[in-house]
Protein backbone atom coordinates (compact mmCIF):
# COMPACT_ATOMS: atom_id res chain seq x y z
CA UNK A 1 0.00 0.00 0.00
CA UNK A 2 1.46 3.88 -0.77
CA UNK A 3 2.26 5.52 2.12
CA UNK A 4 -1.03 8.15 2.93
CA UNK A 5 -0.12 11.94 3.41
CA UNK A 6 -2.42 13.85 5.70
CA UNK A 7 -1.37 17.45 4.80
CA UNK A 8 -3.68 19.42 7.94
CA UNK A 9 -6.18 21.77 7.25
CA UNK A 10 -6.62 21.35 3.90
CA UNK A 11 -9.99 21.21 2.60
CA UNK A 12 -10.87 17.38 2.20
CA UNK A 13 -14.27 15.75 1.24
CA UNK A 14 -15.25 11.63 1.37
CA UNK A 15 -18.46 9.41 1.03
CA UNK A 16 -18.63 8.24 4.91
CA UNK A 17 -21.83 6.04 4.38
CA UNK A 18 -22.19 2.99 2.28
CA UNK A 19 -22.00 3.19 -1.15
CA UNK A 20 -25.41 1.22 -1.64
CA UNK A 21 -29.03 2.24 -2.14
CA UNK A 22 -30.22 3.59 1.26
CA UNK A 23 -32.72 5.71 3.11
CA UNK A 24 -29.46 8.33 3.90
CA UNK A 25 -26.14 9.18 2.75
CA UNK A 26 -23.73 10.70 4.08
CA UNK A 27 -20.91 13.35 2.27
CA UNK A 28 -18.34 14.42 5.10
CA UNK A 29 -16.15 17.37 4.68
CA UNK A 30 -13.17 19.08 6.60
CA UNK A 31 -10.23 21.71 6.73
CA UNK A 32 -9.57 25.32 6.23
CA UNK A 33 -12.50 27.75 4.76
CA UNK A 34 -14.78 24.42 4.88
CA UNK A 35 -17.71 26.56 5.11
CA UNK A 36 -17.05 28.81 2.14
CA UNK A 37 -16.42 26.10 -0.33
CA UNK A 38 -19.12 23.90 0.54
CA UNK A 39 -21.20 27.20 -0.18
CA UNK A 40 -20.17 27.37 -3.37
CA UNK A 41 -22.60 24.14 -4.13
CA UNK A 42 -24.92 25.51 -1.65
CA UNK A 43 -28.28 27.19 -2.84
CA UNK A 44 -28.37 29.20 0.12
CA UNK A 45 -24.84 30.12 0.89
CA UNK A 46 -26.28 33.17 2.93
CA UNK A 47 -27.49 31.03 5.50
CA UNK A 48 -24.60 28.42 5.43
CA UNK A 49 -21.91 31.03 6.26
CA UNK A 50 -23.96 32.70 9.32
CA UNK A 51 -24.89 29.47 10.88
CA UNK A 52 -23.75 29.08 14.14
CA UNK A 53 -21.67 25.49 15.00
CA UNK A 54 -23.29 22.76 15.87
CA UNK A 55 -26.95 23.61 13.77
CA UNK A 56 -28.43 22.27 11.00
CA UNK A 57 -29.41 23.98 7.37
CA UNK A 58 -31.65 23.17 4.95
CA UNK A 59 -31.57 23.85 1.02
CA UNK A 60 -30.33 21.98 -1.97
CA UNK A 61 -26.80 21.02 -3.20
CA UNK A 62 -26.59 22.65 -6.82
CA UNK A 63 -23.85 22.13 -9.42
CA UNK A 64 -21.12 24.84 -8.93
CA UNK A 65 -20.96 25.73 -12.89
CA UNK A 66 -24.60 25.13 -14.23
CA UNK A 67 -26.34 26.11 -10.92
CA UNK A 68 -28.72 22.56 -11.43
CA UNK A 69 -30.34 21.32 -8.61
CA UNK A 70 -28.52 17.59 -7.67
CA UNK A 71 -30.19 16.73 -3.98
CA UNK A 72 -32.23 18.31 -1.23
CA UNK A 73 -30.03 18.35 1.77
CA UNK A 74 -29.13 19.31 5.07
CA UNK A 75 -25.97 20.65 6.07
CA UNK A 76 -24.45 19.55 9.74
CA UNK A 77 -22.36 23.20 10.88
CA UNK A 78 -19.52 23.08 13.14
CA UNK A 79 -17.41 25.58 13.64
CA UNK A 80 -13.42 25.10 14.79
CA UNK A 81 -12.69 23.21 17.63
CA UNK A 82 -16.02 22.35 17.94
CA UNK A 83 -16.34 19.25 15.57
CA UNK A 84 -14.87 15.42 15.59
CA UNK A 85 -11.66 16.61 13.48
CA UNK A 86 -11.31 19.73 15.23
CA UNK A 87 -11.50 21.83 12.66
CA UNK A 88 -14.24 23.60 10.43
CA UNK A 89 -16.95 20.80 9.48
CA UNK A 90 -19.64 20.52 7.36
CA UNK A 91 -21.54 17.23 7.08
CA UNK A 92 -24.13 16.64 3.68
CA UNK A 93 -27.20 14.45 4.61
CA UNK A 94 -28.57 13.48 1.57
CA UNK A 95 -30.95 10.73 -0.08
CA UNK A 96 -28.91 7.79 -0.77
CA UNK A 97 -28.89 6.54 -4.39
CA UNK A 98 -25.30 5.83 -5.38
CA UNK A 99 -25.58 8.40 -8.15
CA UNK A 100 -27.37 10.98 -5.54
CA UNK A 101 -24.27 10.35 -3.17
CA UNK A 102 -21.85 10.22 -5.61
CA UNK A 103 -22.88 13.68 -7.37
CA UNK A 104 -22.75 15.22 -4.66
CA UNK A 105 -19.59 14.45 -3.40
CA UNK A 106 -18.16 15.31 -6.81
CA UNK A 107 -19.45 18.64 -6.30
CA UNK A 108 -17.55 19.20 -3.24
CA UNK A 109 -14.17 18.37 -5.32
CA UNK A 110 -15.14 20.48 -7.60
CA UNK A 111 -16.06 23.17 -5.43
CA UNK A 112 -12.09 22.58 -4.03
CA UNK A 113 -11.69 19.92 -1.92
CA UNK A 114 -9.39 17.37 -2.23
CA UNK A 115 -10.18 12.92 -1.84
CA UNK A 116 -9.77 12.00 1.97
CA UNK A 117 -7.16 9.86 2.91
CA UNK A 118 -8.18 6.56 4.71
CA UNK A 119 -8.53 7.44 8.01
CA UNK A 120 -8.23 11.21 7.88
CA UNK A 121 -10.72 12.49 9.65
CA UNK A 122 -9.51 10.49 12.50
CA UNK A 123 -6.03 11.58 11.93
CA UNK A 124 -7.01 14.71 12.18
CA UNK A 125 -8.68 14.55 15.42
CA UNK A 126 -5.69 13.31 17.07
CA UNK A 127 -3.75 16.16 15.76
CA UNK A 128 -5.71 18.52 17.16
CA UNK A 129 -6.32 17.11 20.24
CA UNK A 130 -10.04 15.33 20.02
CA UNK A 131 -8.58 12.13 20.51
CA UNK A 132 -5.58 9.99 21.55
CA UNK A 133 -4.61 7.08 19.79
CA UNK A 134 -6.43 4.45 22.19
CA UNK A 135 -9.60 6.39 21.39
CA UNK A 136 -8.79 6.53 17.31
CA UNK A 137 -8.20 2.65 17.61
CA UNK A 138 -11.02 2.19 19.30
CA UNK A 139 -12.80 3.89 16.94
CA UNK A 140 -11.82 1.61 14.34
CA UNK A 141 -12.59 -1.52 16.60
CA UNK A 142 -16.27 -0.23 17.07
CA UNK A 143 -16.59 -0.04 12.87
CA UNK A 144 -15.45 -3.97 12.84
CA UNK A 145 -17.35 -5.37 15.55
CA UNK A 146 -19.13 -8.46 15.03
CA UNK A 147 -20.62 -9.12 18.43
CA UNK A 148 -22.70 -6.61 20.71
CA UNK A 149 -20.03 -7.11 23.63
CA UNK A 150 -17.15 -6.91 21.37
CA UNK A 151 -18.63 -2.87 20.47
CA UNK A 152 -19.32 -2.89 24.13
CA UNK A 153 -15.35 -3.51 25.27
CA UNK A 154 -14.51 -1.36 22.48
CA UNK A 155 -16.47 1.34 23.38
CA UNK A 156 -14.79 1.65 27.13
CA UNK A 157 -11.39 2.39 24.90
CA UNK A 158 -13.02 5.61 22.98
CA UNK A 159 -14.79 6.84 26.52
CA UNK A 160 -10.97 6.68 27.83
CA UNK A 161 -11.23 4.15 30.31
CA UNK A 162 -7.61 2.94 28.40
CA UNK A 163 -6.20 6.51 28.65
CA UNK A 164 -7.08 7.03 32.01
CA UNK A 165 -5.41 4.05 33.24
CA UNK A 166 -2.23 4.59 31.25
CA UNK A 167 -2.06 8.10 32.63
CA UNK A 168 -2.62 6.74 35.94
CA UNK A 169 0.47 4.59 35.85
CA UNK A 170 2.59 7.51 34.27
CA UNK A 171 1.62 9.48 36.88
CA UNK A 172 3.07 6.85 39.87
CA UNK A 173 5.94 6.68 36.81
CA UNK A 174 6.82 10.59 37.43
CA UNK A 175 6.31 10.57 41.19
CA UNK A 176 8.68 7.89 41.71
CA UNK A 177 11.31 9.59 39.75
CA UNK A 178 10.81 12.43 41.78
CA UNK A 179 11.79 10.56 44.97
CA UNK A 180 14.58 8.79 43.18
CA UNK A 181 15.88 12.38 41.92
CA UNK A 182 15.93 14.00 45.60
CA UNK A 183 18.78 11.94 46.20
CA UNK A 184 20.86 12.78 43.24
CA UNK A 185 20.17 16.28 43.71
CA UNK A 186 21.31 15.82 47.80
CA UNK A 187 24.14 13.63 47.61
CA UNK A 188 25.66 15.09 50.68
CA UNK A 189 22.52 12.96 52.36
CA UNK A 190 24.26 9.46 53.06
CA UNK A 191 22.12 6.64 51.66
CA UNK A 192 22.38 4.60 48.84
CA UNK A 193 20.24 3.58 45.47
CA UNK A 194 18.35 0.97 47.34
CA UNK A 195 17.45 3.05 50.08
CA UNK A 196 16.16 5.48 47.19
CA UNK A 197 14.13 3.42 45.26
CA UNK A 198 10.81 2.20 46.08
CA UNK A 199 10.77 -1.90 45.47
CA UNK A 200 6.53 -1.79 46.22
CA UNK A 201 5.65 0.65 44.15
CA UNK A 202 7.45 -0.06 40.80
CA UNK A 203 6.58 -3.88 41.50
CA UNK A 204 3.29 -2.94 41.62
CA UNK A 205 3.05 -0.51 38.61
CA UNK A 206 4.41 -3.42 37.04
CA UNK A 207 1.79 -5.75 38.06
CA UNK A 208 -0.58 -3.29 36.77
CA UNK A 209 1.31 -3.54 33.15
CA UNK A 210 1.68 -7.37 33.49
CA UNK A 211 -2.32 -7.10 34.03
CA UNK A 212 -2.79 -4.96 31.07
CA UNK A 213 -0.51 -6.85 29.09
CA UNK A 214 -2.33 -10.07 29.51
CA UNK A 215 -5.67 -8.76 28.89
CA UNK A 216 -4.45 -8.56 24.70
CA UNK A 217 -5.75 -12.21 24.80
CA UNK A 218 -8.90 -11.77 25.80
CA UNK A 219 -9.73 -8.51 23.70
CA UNK A 220 -8.13 -10.32 20.22
CA UNK A 221 -10.90 -13.19 21.21
CA UNK A 222 -13.86 -10.21 21.34
CA UNK A 223 -12.27 -8.86 18.00
CA UNK A 224 -10.94 -11.12 15.96
CA UNK A 225 -12.65 -14.38 16.94
CA UNK A 226 -12.26 -17.42 16.86
CA UNK A 227 -12.66 -21.22 14.80
CA UNK A 228 -14.50 -23.48 15.82
CA UNK A 229 -15.19 -26.56 13.73
CA UNK A 230 -17.97 -28.80 14.30
CA UNK A 231 -17.25 -32.81 13.28
CA UNK A 232 -17.94 -36.57 14.34
CA UNK A 233 -19.34 -39.35 12.14
CA UNK A 234 -22.18 -38.55 9.42
CA UNK A 235 -25.38 -38.92 10.29
CA UNK A 236 -24.05 -37.16 14.46
CA UNK A 237 -26.35 -34.36 14.21
CA UNK A 238 -23.60 -32.08 12.67
CA UNK A 239 -25.53 -30.17 10.35
CA UNK A 240 -28.82 -29.73 12.28
CA UNK A 241 -26.74 -28.34 15.24
CA UNK A 242 -25.08 -26.06 12.92
CA UNK A 243 -28.43 -24.94 11.70
CA UNK A 244 -29.59 -24.57 14.92
CA UNK A 245 -26.86 -22.79 16.54
CA UNK A 246 -27.23 -20.08 13.48
CA UNK A 247 -30.72 -20.01 13.79
CA UNK A 248 -30.90 -20.60 10.00
CA UNK A 249 -31.13 -22.94 7.56
CA UNK A 250 -27.73 -23.02 6.26
CA UNK A 251 -26.83 -26.99 5.81
CA UNK A 252 -28.54 -29.63 3.93
CA UNK A 253 -30.30 -32.08 6.85
CA UNK A 254 -30.43 -35.69 5.87
CA UNK A 255 -30.65 -39.11 7.04
CA UNK A 256 -28.38 -40.67 3.91
CA UNK A 257 -24.64 -40.97 5.22
CA UNK A 258 -22.26 -38.16 3.62
CA UNK A 259 -24.50 -35.83 2.58
CA UNK A 260 -22.27 -33.38 3.86
CA UNK A 261 -19.31 -33.54 1.25
CA UNK A 262 -17.43 -30.48 2.00
CA UNK A 263 -17.28 -27.79 5.22
CA UNK A 264 -19.39 -24.46 5.06
CA UNK A 265 -18.69 -21.86 7.30
CA UNK A 266 -20.61 -18.98 9.08
CA UNK A 267 -20.43 -16.19 11.53
CA UNK A 268 -22.14 -17.28 15.08
CA UNK A 269 -22.20 -15.44 18.35
CA UNK A 270 -20.89 -17.13 21.58
CA UNK A 271 -22.06 -15.33 24.44
CA UNK A 272 -20.53 -12.21 22.55
CA UNK A 273 -17.73 -13.79 21.43
CA UNK A 274 -17.56 -13.75 17.30
CA UNK A 275 -16.89 -17.82 16.22
CA UNK A 276 -16.44 -18.82 12.60
CA UNK A 277 -18.62 -22.11 13.18
CA UNK A 278 -17.48 -24.84 9.94
CA UNK A 279 -20.22 -27.84 9.79
CA UNK A 280 -17.77 -30.70 8.11
CA UNK A 281 -17.98 -34.45 5.75
CA UNK A 282 -18.72 -36.87 8.37
CA UNK A 283 -15.64 -38.75 9.46
CA UNK A 284 -15.83 -42.30 8.02
CA UNK A 285 -14.12 -44.70 5.87
CA UNK A 286 -16.10 -44.53 2.58
CA UNK A 287 -14.86 -45.49 -1.76
CA UNK A 288 -16.38 -42.65 -2.38
CA UNK A 289 -13.45 -40.22 -3.72
CA UNK A 290 -15.93 -37.29 -3.11
CA UNK A 291 -16.65 -38.34 0.21
CA UNK A 292 -13.01 -39.64 0.82
CA UNK A 293 -12.08 -35.40 -0.62
CA UNK A 294 -14.18 -33.88 2.03
CA UNK A 295 -13.00 -36.56 4.92
CA UNK A 296 -9.76 -35.65 4.20
CA UNK A 297 -10.34 -31.67 4.28
CA UNK A 298 -12.05 -32.05 7.46
CA UNK A 299 -8.84 -33.86 9.18
CA UNK A 300 -6.58 -30.15 7.82
CA UNK A 301 -8.83 -28.01 9.09
CA UNK A 302 -8.75 -29.82 12.34
CA UNK A 303 -5.33 -28.41 13.40
CA UNK A 304 -6.59 -24.77 12.43
CA UNK A 305 -9.04 -24.51 15.02
CA UNK A 306 -9.31 -22.98 18.35
CA UNK A 307 -11.81 -25.11 18.98
CA UNK A 308 -13.11 -29.01 18.42
CA UNK A 309 -17.11 -29.72 18.83
CA UNK A 310 -17.15 -33.75 18.32
CA UNK A 311 -20.70 -34.86 18.30
CA UNK A 312 -21.74 -38.15 19.09
CA UNK A 313 -24.81 -39.55 18.17
CA UNK A 314 -26.01 -40.29 22.13
CA UNK A 315 -28.19 -43.44 20.60
CA UNK A 316 -25.97 -45.06 18.36
CA UNK A 317 -23.08 -44.96 21.20
CA UNK A 318 -19.70 -44.84 21.09
CA UNK A 319 -18.07 -47.05 17.48
CA UNK A 320 -14.75 -48.26 16.53
CA UNK A 321 -14.10 -45.35 13.97
CA UNK A 322 -15.22 -42.59 16.82
CA UNK A 323 -12.61 -44.29 19.32
CA UNK A 324 -9.60 -43.83 16.56
CA UNK A 325 -10.66 -40.14 15.58
CA UNK A 326 -10.44 -39.08 19.23
CA UNK A 327 -7.61 -41.22 20.29
CA UNK A 328 -6.26 -38.63 17.92
CA UNK A 329 -8.00 -35.76 19.30
CA UNK A 330 -7.94 -36.40 23.06
CA UNK A 331 -4.39 -37.82 22.98
CA UNK A 332 -2.52 -35.08 24.37
CA UNK A 333 -3.41 -33.41 28.03
CA UNK A 334 -3.19 -29.94 25.84
CA UNK A 335 -5.44 -30.82 22.98
CA UNK A 336 -7.94 -32.08 25.41
CA UNK A 337 -8.60 -28.25 26.36
CA UNK A 338 -9.47 -27.82 22.47
CA UNK A 339 -12.33 -30.29 22.51
CA UNK A 340 -15.79 -30.21 23.49
CA UNK A 341 -17.48 -34.04 23.24
CA UNK A 342 -21.21 -33.15 22.63
CA UNK A 343 -23.29 -35.73 23.13
CA UNK A 344 -26.22 -35.00 20.31
CA UNK A 345 -29.96 -36.63 20.66
CA UNK A 346 -29.95 -36.56 24.49
CA UNK A 347 -33.84 -36.15 23.87
CA UNK A 348 -34.44 -39.67 22.42
CA UNK A 349 -31.74 -41.46 24.52
CA UNK A 350 -31.59 -43.24 27.61
CA UNK A 351 -27.96 -43.89 27.03
CA UNK A 352 -26.27 -40.50 27.68
CA UNK A 353 -24.96 -41.28 31.48
CA UNK A 354 -23.45 -44.49 30.66
CA UNK A 355 -21.94 -43.05 27.14
CA UNK A 356 -20.32 -40.37 29.07
CA UNK A 357 -18.82 -43.14 32.02
CA UNK A 358 -17.97 -45.16 28.73
CA UNK A 359 -16.01 -41.95 27.54
CA UNK A 360 -14.47 -41.27 30.81
CA UNK A 361 -12.91 -44.97 31.34
CA UNK A 362 -11.38 -44.57 27.40
CA UNK A 363 -10.03 -41.14 27.54
CA UNK A 364 -10.23 -39.87 31.46
CA UNK A 365 -11.41 -36.00 31.99
CA UNK A 366 -12.82 -34.27 29.15
CA UNK A 367 -14.84 -31.19 28.24
CA UNK A 368 -19.07 -32.65 27.17
CA UNK A 369 -22.01 -31.70 26.93
CA UNK A 370 -25.33 -33.00 26.15
CA UNK A 371 -28.00 -31.45 23.46
CA UNK A 372 -30.60 -31.78 21.30
CA UNK A 373 -30.13 -30.65 17.88
CA UNK A 374 -33.78 -31.25 17.04
CA UNK A 375 -35.61 -29.86 20.02
CA UNK A 376 -32.96 -27.34 21.49
CA UNK A 377 -32.44 -28.87 24.90
CA UNK A 378 -28.73 -28.45 26.22
CA UNK A 379 -27.85 -25.40 23.72
CA UNK A 380 -27.64 -23.04 26.44
CA UNK A 381 -25.31 -24.49 28.44
CA UNK A 382 -23.28 -25.64 25.21
CA UNK A 383 -23.16 -21.87 24.26
CA UNK A 384 -21.61 -20.87 27.61
CA UNK A 385 -18.76 -24.20 27.46
CA UNK A 386 -17.61 -22.90 24.29
CA UNK A 387 -17.10 -19.28 25.46
CA UNK A 388 -15.34 -20.82 28.70
CA UNK A 389 -13.34 -22.90 27.19
CA UNK A 390 -12.26 -19.91 24.37
CA UNK A 391 -11.68 -17.84 26.97
CA UNK A 392 -9.71 -20.27 29.41
CA UNK A 393 -6.89 -18.60 31.68
CA UNK A 394 -7.02 -15.24 29.22
CA UNK A 395 -9.33 -13.04 31.02
CA UNK A 396 -7.94 -9.82 32.55
CA UNK A 397 -8.30 -9.01 36.59
CA UNK A 398 -10.46 -5.86 34.99
CA UNK A 399 -13.10 -6.65 32.56
CA UNK A 400 -13.64 -3.13 31.66
CA UNK A 401 -10.03 -2.02 30.77
CA UNK A 402 -7.83 -3.70 28.79
CA UNK A 403 -5.58 -3.10 25.52
CA UNK A 404 -7.30 -2.73 21.92
CA UNK A 405 -4.13 -3.85 19.35
CA UNK A 406 -1.25 -5.37 19.31
CA UNK A 407 1.05 -2.18 18.64
CA UNK A 408 -0.38 -1.06 22.10
CA UNK A 409 0.77 -4.48 24.06
CA UNK A 410 3.93 -4.31 22.35
CA UNK A 411 4.26 -0.88 24.29
CA UNK A 412 3.14 -1.86 27.33
CA UNK A 413 6.07 -4.75 26.88
CA UNK A 414 8.23 -2.60 26.42
CA UNK A 415 7.47 -0.41 29.28
CA UNK A 416 7.62 -4.10 31.52
CA UNK A 417 11.05 -4.50 30.05
CA UNK A 418 12.52 -1.16 31.15
CA UNK A 419 10.79 -1.73 34.23
CA UNK A 420 12.58 -5.18 34.99
CA UNK A 421 15.82 -3.60 34.14
CA UNK A 422 15.33 -1.00 36.62
CA UNK A 423 14.66 -2.76 39.48
CA UNK A 424 17.30 -5.33 38.37
CA UNK A 425 20.26 -1.97 38.62
CA UNK A 426 18.46 -0.82 41.87
CA UNK A 427 19.13 -4.33 43.37
CA UNK A 428 22.57 -4.33 42.13
CA UNK A 429 23.58 -0.67 43.23
CA UNK A 430 23.74 0.71 40.42
CA UNK A 431 23.73 5.10 39.93
CA UNK A 432 20.26 6.80 40.47
CA UNK A 433 20.30 8.12 36.82
CA UNK A 434 20.77 4.77 35.78
CA UNK A 435 17.59 3.67 37.18
CA UNK A 436 15.77 6.85 36.87
CA UNK A 437 16.50 6.72 32.50
CA UNK A 438 15.14 3.05 32.76
CA UNK A 439 11.57 4.07 34.17
CA UNK A 440 11.80 7.33 31.96
CA UNK A 441 12.66 4.67 29.05
CA UNK A 442 9.00 3.18 30.23
CA UNK A 443 7.26 6.48 30.07
CA UNK A 444 8.35 6.82 26.28
CA UNK A 445 6.98 3.56 25.42
CA UNK A 446 3.58 4.07 27.25
CA UNK A 447 3.41 7.73 25.98
CA UNK A 448 3.91 5.76 22.21
CA UNK A 449 0.99 4.02 23.29
CA UNK A 450 -1.29 7.07 23.67
CA UNK A 451 0.47 8.85 21.00
CA UNK A 452 2.34 11.45 23.26
CA UNK A 453 5.21 9.89 21.80
CA UNK A 454 5.22 8.82 18.65
CA UNK A 455 6.64 8.39 14.73
CA UNK A 456 5.43 8.90 11.55
CA UNK A 457 5.70 5.01 10.69
CA UNK A 458 3.39 4.51 13.82
CA UNK A 459 0.82 7.04 12.06
CA UNK A 460 0.69 5.33 9.07
CA UNK A 461 0.36 2.05 10.60
CA UNK A 462 -2.73 3.21 13.11
CA UNK A 463 -4.86 5.38 9.95
CA UNK A 464 -4.09 3.49 7.33
CA UNK A 465 -6.50 0.08 8.19
CA UNK A 466 -9.40 2.99 8.71
CA UNK A 467 -11.97 2.97 6.25
CA UNK A 468 -12.13 6.36 3.96
CA UNK A 469 -14.18 9.11 5.37
CA UNK A 470 -13.55 7.76 8.70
Amino acid sequence: MAKETYTPEEPIAAIATALVPAALGIVRTSGKNCIDLVSKAFSRPKALKSAQGNTLVYGWIVDCESGGKIDEVMLGVYRNGKSFTGEEMVEIYCHGGTSTVLGVYNQMLKAGFRAANRGEYTFRAFINGKADLTKAEAVKEIIGAKTDQSRSRAAERLQGALNSEISSIKAELLHQIAAIEVGIEYPEDEHNITEEVDFSALNAINQKLKNLAGSWATEKLYQDGAAVVLCGKTNAGKSSLFNILLKEERAIVSDIHGTTRDWIESWANFDGIPVRLFDTAGLRQTDDVIEQNGVERTKELLPQADLVLYVLDSCAGLSGEDEVFLKELLGENEKTQKVLLVLNKCDKSQNAAALTEELKAKFGDFNSVNVSAKSGTGLRELTNKVASLLQNSQSSENSTIGLGSKRQKQAVEEAIDSLNHALSCAELGFGSDAVVQDIEDALASLGELTGEVTSDDILQSVFSAFCVGK
